[in-house]
């Protein structure tokens, strides 16, 4: 569970600085992050993806949240 807000804080610190070129303090990259790994592995699964690993693990979470800020932005 640790590991999981780990990589869901990193994820969103990353997706944050990538999209909007800062991220959004520590609970808001936490949020941006965990909702992005499950976006992201619905992705990765109807892709036939698969992610290995810790850095597969950050990737596919970014991935998600990335999609998610974008569609946050267009709303």
């Amino acid at each position: 569970m640790l590991w999981f807000l780990i990589v869901g804080i990193f994820a969103g610190w990353l997706a944050g600085t990538i999209i909007k070129g800062g991220g959004f303090g520590l609970i808001g990259d936490l949020v941006v992050g965990v909702i992005g790994s499950f976006i992201g592995g619905y992705l990765y699964k109807i892709l036939g993806f698969t992610a290995y690993g810790t850095i597969g693990e950050i990737i596919m979470a970014t991935v998600g949240a990335i999609v998610l800020l974008v569609i946050i932005r267009l709303l």
